[in-house]
Parts: structure tokens; C-alpha cells; sequence
């Protein structure tokens, strides 16, 4: 087979970039988890994070991908043009590591996903101890690290099939509860569009609740590692995140507001951000007496949503570290590929991690709704870090006296692109440090202290580790340099 055939063979439309992007930044839970936070006040925050926040990040991933369309290692490779190998590495690192938190929740997503499926209820992980289910999550991992491996065509077939169902299923929800006091019986909360409803207090509460909205807007330059699959990646990669900028934007605010409509925005059931995706379905089919048929669908569609995630997620980190990594700051054996592209080794220390981060919290902590919580804001914190990189090399690339060429740019005026990538890497750090304060926790209870701890402690640990791998590399060079006197 000659090369461009081969080529040919592997090309990525951009409309399937596209839904894998939308896959891996949004789902329905995110609109859920918004709403248990800060209610109906949430739709001015999503309109003040996307204007100022979410649309400018996607279309800097566009023109960084536009002009760095050849880079395999997606941020890293950005880092490693504008700035140092050194720092490009420390960049694929962290954007490896904060994924380690995301990747061992993921399975219990699927879980709760398949037990609504099955059961119609939460009963699932209600009747199973916390500690069986975590060894569940951990077989389901496991699973999907193996089905990572077989390469990008696997993760293409899943991510459009997720990708499509989860946005469909996102606006069924919201034309079906708009529609359904005027078409249906269903008795619906009603609320004022006015001051009062939708502007939120910006007290220091509500700073503590910004990086669940960072983190839940966050992540499409995961996507970046994939931009050489396409056929023109320099128009057809900013394409597609503009298309699912837009798709964001709609289901978010929409969702928001049928969601005031099925809860009490006073009265937030405790467990709306485990099983809130699941009650509104539920509470659909009932509107229109069709039973449990909604949120049997949708729990399959987030099956597979959640399945389609862990894959990609799974896959795209490691490549930021390891595909346009200076072996330098990495041992040779960690950069090894198998047939299908994939680093045999960089997925084994990825399974390692992620089975400590899913078993561990597991022997501590008696139930899987405090769990479920703690993990997610967890990620909340650990995951806005690798976000911090895209805008350093978005700033540095207007900053550098190099010239160059990109098909797209979100502006070409250096001070302004200097000014936008500051602009959102302060907004990022502001939210994760933030997020380490307990959310619900009763300020100077040992459940408040041990929280903050971790919150603090893990990334920490888990940014910490990186500095090993430069002194193993180190070590590796000068042992293959005796051998190679002898």
C-alpha cells in the first residue's frame, strides 16, 4: 500500500473530530452539576464564562492547531515550538498527570450509567459496598485502556457514535420540558426572568464553585493529537472547534433552563450531581407517560458518552507527553510504540496510577455519592492545571520573534493575543486554587480538613512526580554511554 493510500485510509472528517471534541469537553452532566451548584443563577455564570472565557479558549486551540497542524503531541508540541523542549516536556507531563483523578472516575460514570439502564434507579450503587464497586471500576478501566490501544480508528468509530447520540439526546430533553406545559399535564416549577433569578451573589461561596464551570468547559486540545488525522487540519481543525463551541453554548443555557422547570432551585436534591442527568429523564418520561423509556435511552447514550471519554482520555494525555518529547526528560523505554501507535509503557504507568487513585479512596470513605462528589471535585482542581498550558503557549506564540504562518487566527494583533492568553490563564488558576476550599463542608470539621488536605496534596504529588523522569533519563544516557565505551 503506498503511502498516500495509507494516508487516505486514516483521514478523520472534520465533522468527526468535531463530535469527538464535543464528547470529550461536554456532556449532560455538566449542565446538571452546574445547575446543583448555583441553581438558575448559573445561566448568567455560563453566559459570562462562554463570552469571556470558553469561546476565546477553543478558538485559540484552533489557530495553535492551524499553525502547528504536523504536531503529533498536540500542547506539547506548541510548547516545544515557541518556547523549550525543556518546558514541553514539564507541559505533556501535566497534561498527563491531572488526567489520572479523571480517568478513575470515568468508570463509575459508566457504572451509574449502566445500573439506570438496567434498573431505571441508583440502585445499583446503592446495594454494592463502595470497595466492590471501585474494583468493578477498576475491571472496566482496565477494559478500556485495552481498547485504547488498538488506536485512533477505534477511538474515531466510538467518539462520533457518543459524540452524536449525547447532543441529540441533550436537545430532545430541552424542546421535550419547554414544550411540556403546553402539551402535557405536567406540573412544572415556574420562575421570574428577572435580577433577582438569574445574577448570582459573587461572594466568596460562589468563587469556590467557578472551577466545576472551568473544569466542565475545559479539555478540547485533547482533541489536538488527532489534528494530523484530518485531511486539511489547518481549516478543517478550527472548524470544528467553532462548530462545537456553538453546540456547547446551546445545550448548556437551554438545559439550564428546563432544568428549572423539573427542580426546586431552593430545594437541590443532595445527590442531583450522581444521578441529576438520570432524575430529569425520569421525570421526562413521566411528563408524557411513556414511563422509564427516557432515561433508558439517555443512560445507554451516557454509557457509551462515558465509555467513548475514557478511551479518548486514556490515549490523547499520554501522546502529549510522549509523541514530540526531547528523550532528554524521558526514558527510551517509555517512548516505545506498538503496531498501532500506541506507548506500550506510558499506558502500563497510566493503569498503575489510575488502579491506586480508584482503590485507595475506596478503603476510607463508606459511601459512593460522598465519594463520587470528592472525586469530582477533585478533577476539578487537577485538571484546569493542564489548561494553564494551552494559554502560556497561545501567549507565548504571539510573544515569539518568530514568524509564523497559520491558515486561521483568533486575532492577529500580538498585544491583543498576549493580552487573551494572560486573560484566561489568570482565570484558570484563580479557579483551581480556589476549588481547593471543602464546597458543603462544615468550615474546621476533620471532614473539612482532610479534604482541603488532599485537595492540595494530590496535585501536588502527582505534578512532583514528573521531575523523576528527567533524572531516570539522565541515568539511562550515561549507563548506554558506558556501554557503549566497553
Amino acid at each position: 500500500m503506498s503511502s498516500s493510500t495509507n494516508s487516505k485510509g486514516k483521514a478523520m472528517t472534520w465533522q468527526a473530530l468535531c463530535l469527538m471534541a464535543y464528547t470529550v469537553v461536554w456532556g449532560f452532566g455538566n449542565t446538571v452539576n452546574g445547575f446543583a451548584n448555583q441553581g438558575l443563577k448559573v445561566v448568567v455564570s455560563w453566559m459570562i464564562l462562554f463570552l469571556f472565557y470558553f469561546i476565546p479558549y477553543n478558538l485559540m486551540v484552533g489557530e495553535m492547531g492551524a499553525t502547528f497542524g504536523s504536531g503529533a503531541g498536540g500542547v506539547s508540541s506548541w510548547i516545544k515550538q515557541t518556547c523549550s523542549s525543556k518546558l514541553a516536556f514539564f507541559a505533556g507531563w501535566t497534561f498527563w498527570v491531572v488526567n489520572i483523578p479523571y480517568l478513575a472516575q470515568k468508570p463509575q460514570n459508566i457504572l451509574i450509567a449502566l445500573g439506570w439502564a438496567v434498573f431505571q434507579n441508583d440502585q445499583l450503587t446503592r446495594m454494592i459496598p463502595p470497595l466492590l464497586l471501585q474494583a468493578i471500576s477498576l475491571g472496566l478501566f482496565l477494559f478500556f485502556m485495552w481498547y485504547a490501544s488498538r488506536g485512533v480508528s477505534a477511538l474515531k468509530r466510538i467518539g462520533s457514535l457518543a459524540g452524536s447520540s449525547m447532543f441529540v439526546m441533550s436537545i430532545l430533553y430541552v424542546l421535550l420540558v419547554l414544550a411540556a406545559p403546553y402539551i402535557t399535564d405536567a406540573q412544572t416549577f415556574s420562575y421570574h426572568f428577572d435580577f433577582a433569578t438569574f445574577v448570582p451573589n459573587f461572594d466568596f461561596q460562589y468563587m469556590t464553585t467557578l472551577s466545576i464551570l472551568v473544569f466542565a468547559v475545559g479539555g478540547c486540545e485533547r482533541i489536538a493529537p488527532y489534528v494530523t488525522s484530518l485531511k486539511r487540519p489547518e481549516k478543517e481543525f478550527p472548524k470544528a472547534m467553532i462548530v462545537m463551541t456553538v453546540m456547547v453554548a446551546v445545550t448548556a443555557v437551554l438545559g439550564t433552563f428546563a432544568m428549572g422547570l423539573m427542580f426546586d432551585p431552593n430545594h437541590i436534591p443532595k445527590d442531583l450531581m450522581m444521578n441529576g442527568a438520570y432524575y430529569c429523564f425520569a421525570r421526562l418520561g413521566a411528563y408524557y407517560g411513556i414511563g422509564r423509556t427516557f432515561v433508558i435511552l439517555y443512560a445507554i447514550c451516557a454509557a457509551l458518552g462515558q465509555a467513548a471519554t475514557l478511551a479518548i482520555s486514556i490515549d490523547a494525555p499520554i501522546k502529549f507527553l510522549l509523541s514530540d518529547v526531547d528523550p532528554k526528560f524521558v526514558p527510551h523505554s517509555f517512548t516505545r510504540m506498538n503496531a498501532n501507535g500506541v506507548p506500550v509503557n506510558g499506558y502500563k504507568l497510566t493503569g498503575i496510577l489510575v488502579s491506586i487513585l480508584i482503590i485507595v479512596p475506596a478503603l476510607g470513605i463508606g459511601d459512593m455519592t460522598t465519594l463520587y462528589i470528592w472525586l469530582l471535585r477533585l478533577n476539578a482542581i487537577c485538571m484546569p492545571m493542564a489548561y494553564l498550558w494551552v494559554f502560556f503557549a497561545y501567549f507565548m506564540l504571539k510573544k515569539s520573534p518568530k514568524t509564523f504562518t497559520s491558515a486561521y487566527h483568533l486575532t492577529r494583533s500580538r498585544f491583543l493575543g498576549k493580552c487573551i492568553g494572560l486573560w484566561c490563564f489568570a482565570i484558570t488558576a484563580y479557579a483551581s486554587v480556589m476549588g481547593m476550599v471543602p464546597y458543603g463542608v462544615e468550615t474546621g470539621s476533620s471532614t473539612w480538613w482532610f479534604q482541603i488536605v488532599m485537595n492540595i496534596a494530590t496535585p501536588v504529588i502527582l505534578l512532583g512526580i514528573g521531575l523523576i523522569f528527567p533524572i531516570l533519563a539522565k541515568k539511562e544516557r550515561s549507563h548506554e554511554a558506558l556501554e557503549a565505551e566497553y
